[in-house]
Parts: C-alpha cells; structure tokens; sequence
C-alpha cells in the first residue's frame, strides 16, 4: 500500500485513482460530486488529459477529504496556476453586466453594428494580437447589440437577437482560458437564448457550437454531445435548400462532435463524424471559410491532426501533419492553435526540439493564441524542465507566453 510520500511520486491521475479506490467510490460517483462526467474522471486518472486546473483539484480535494496539497505536484505548477488575464477583461466584463435603455440613448441602426461586427472578426482572424483588438471592439459591440434588442420591434428585433448572439460568440473566443468562468457561462447561456429567439438557424447552429466548446472545455462531454444532437437535429429541415453558411455550420458541427469524441477516448464515432464533416466540406467552394468556427477544406485536415492528438496517437497526428499545412489556413489565430496542436503529436512522441520549433512557428503567426493557449503552456513548461540544449530556446519561448516575468 502507497504511503503518503509514496504517494507523491505518483503522477496526479494516478493519485486520484488511488485516492478514490481507497474511498471505496466509483468514477461515477466521484465524477457527479464535482460536476464532471465519469469519462472525464477516468480520462484524468490515466492521464489521457492534462491535470485538472487548482480550482476543479480543489473540488477533487474535497469529495476525496484529503489536502488540495496532495493532489498538486511541483512540476504541475504551471497548469494550476490561473489562466492570463487579459487588461480589456474588465471593460468587457462591465459591458456584459450592464443593461443600456433606450430611454437613455437611441439604438445604432442594425446595418451599423453588422457593419462592425464584420469588421470584428476580420480583425479576429487577421491580427496576430487578436485578443487585444476584439477585447477593444467588444463593450460597445455588447452594449449596442442589447440595446438593440430592446429598442427595435418585429423583424427587426429578430434580428437584433442573432446579431446580439453573435456579439456573445466572439466574447466567448475573448474570454476562452481566461480565470473568467463564471462570466462565460454567462455568455453561454445568454447566446443561446438570443439565438433561440431570432429564429434564425444559423444564430442557433453558432450559439450551439459555442456551447459545446464550453461544455467540452469543462470536461462535461455528456452535455457537450446533447446539445450536439440537439442542434443537429433542429437543423435537418433547413438542409435542404441550405446556404452555404448552414451547411457550413452542419459540417462544423459534426467537426465538433468528433472533438469531443476524441477528448473522450471514442476512436470510432470520432472518425465517423470527422467522416460526415468531410462530406460536407466536398460540397462547399474551395474558398469557403465559415468566420465562426473555421469551418473549411484546409481546416479539416487540421481537425483530423487534432483528433490523432487527442486519441493520444502522437505519431498519427504528426504525419497528417505533413499534410494540413499551416499555410494554407488564413486565419492567424486558427493556424497557430493547429501549429499548437502538431507540437502536441510531436511532444506525446517526446519530441522536445521539434515541439519547441512549433511552439514558436505558433508565436510568430498569433502570440496571443499561445499566451492563452493551457496545452502549449504545459509544453513550454515541459521543453523548460527538459533536455539542457534547448534550455536556453525554452527559457526565451517561456517569457514570450508568460510563464516567467
């Protein structure tokens, strides 16, 4: 039997593991005690998924009673400690907490704020600091599409509510990774509730895909494949004369569903749907791009580097690597999470010279994407802890993303 300093040797998952066998519980049990599902539990103990994050070990500490220092290893530290913040957190915070009446002031016209928020995710996609400029562009975004709501009547305040959807969508990619939950889920919860009320299919297909990525970021894949089917179902009746927006919407949502697929160990139904996302993509122009969710032909191979990842097969995903070329993606943000995710394949293979090259292939197309990003990080934390010749190149990768002041 471990002792307590045996323990410690041990990594975190197998702590956990050890912990909860001792508690005589199942991973069902201890997975509904923090509000996770028992594939995430049993992900976490084998060590197919990083560390859970201070706050979630916290919860684990407690349904164990034991410390939360039992749970934490020094090498771990870079993964516990909270996201980055970003300086416009604040602002768009404040944004999202007020409720601007049309008494107070008139309504933009709707063109208006369309006009902006195409311009917004244009610079999403183009700029390599694309957090600093959406978190710019966010509080009057978010004040003028509510307003807008309130302020316009019938088809015009429709409309005001996908557009008020899709605000809350690139708050959503503003405040992904950032020490924020609870304001997320916020954002979750009031996207989809604009986006139910617009009617339009294609607010709803993108406030739902915006809700799997939370749920699946969270751990929680159960809900993260019901609102999948969910929104997959509701759109069938529009497939049949759709635009290509839609059917670019469907396909990312089966992209979706093999994500979280993979993150849960499903080889089968992940190829499946990445299958049915294909399928859907061979339909579409050679230049389509769905502005949301990336959606499009040199992203799809891109999505299947990220399932070989996430399935753990660090060899698999570096060849298909060789063939999504990060060129070939235009957006900055999107190429470097697919740099990321190769640096991923090839540090499951302990590649460490090759996966710091990526890392800063990543910073040079979107140093605000591996800022933010936990996996790339981990990796940065890992290539520093590892071989000494390439100490040196780690330790200058480390104060680009912040992991030394």
């Amino acid at each position: 039997m471990h002792g307590h300093d045996d323990l410690l040797t041990l990594p975190t998952g197998q702590r956990i593991k050890l912990l909860r066998t001792r508690a005589g519980m199942t991973r069902a049990i201890l997975a509904g005690l923090v509000g996770k599902s028992p594939d995430w539990v049993k992900s976490v103990e084998s060590g197919r998924i990083l560390p859970p994050r201070l706050t979630t070990l916290g919860q684990l500490a407690r349904a164990l009673k034991v410390p939360v220092t039992t749970l934490i290893d020094k090498d771990e530290q870079v993964t516990l400690t909270p996201g980055t913040t970003h300086p416009a957190l604040s602002a768009v915070r404040d944004a999202l907490n007020r409720w601007p009446s049309p008494t107070d002031q008139p309504p933009q016209p709707l063109e208006h704020i369309a006009s902006r928020l195409d311009m917004a995710w244009r610079a999403r996609h183009a700029s390599p600091d694309h957090r600093t400029v959406i978190g710019g562009l966010l509080p009057d975004l978010i004040r003028d599409a509510q307003l807008a709501t309130r302020a316009y009547h019938g088809q015009a305040r429709l409309r005001a509510q996908a557009m008020l959807a899709d605000v809350l969508g690139l708050a959503q990619m503003f405040l992904a990774y950032q020490p924020a939950a609870d304001l997320l889920w916020r954002v979750v919860d009031r996207s989809m509730l604009a986006a139910q009320e617009s009617g339009d299919p294609i607010a709803l297909a993108e406030a739902s895909w915006f809700a799997i990525e939370a749920h699946r970021d969270a751990g929680d894949w159960d809900t993260a494949d019901a609102v999948n089917r969910d929104v997959l179902t509701a759109l069938g009746p529009h497939l049949s004369d759709a635009r290509p927006d839609l059917l670019g919407m469907y396909g990312a949502l089966h992209a979706a569903a093999a994500f979280t697929a993979a993150r849960a160990g499903r080889t089968g139904p992940a190829w499946r749907s990445w299958d049915e996302a294909d399928r859907v993509v061979r339909t579409l122009d050679d230049t389509f791009y769905q502005r949301v969710t990336s959606f499009s032909k040199p992203v799809m191979l891109a999505h299947a580097v990220t399932l070989e990842v996430e399935l753990r097969k660090g060899s698999d995903a570096v060849r298909m690597a060789t063939e999504a070329q990060a060129a070939a993606i235009p957006s900055r943000p999107r190429r470097a999470r697919h740099l990321i995710e190769v640096a991923r394949g090839h540090h499951l293979k302990h590649e460490y010279g090759a996966t710091l090259i990526l890392l800063n292939r990543a910073h040079e197309s979107a140093p605000e994407t591996i800022r933010f990003n936990h996996y790339a990080r981990q990796m940065t934390a890992d290539v520093l802890a590892g071989p000494p010749a390439l100490r040196r190149q780690a330790t200058d990768l480390a104060f680009k993303v912040g992991l030394l002041g």
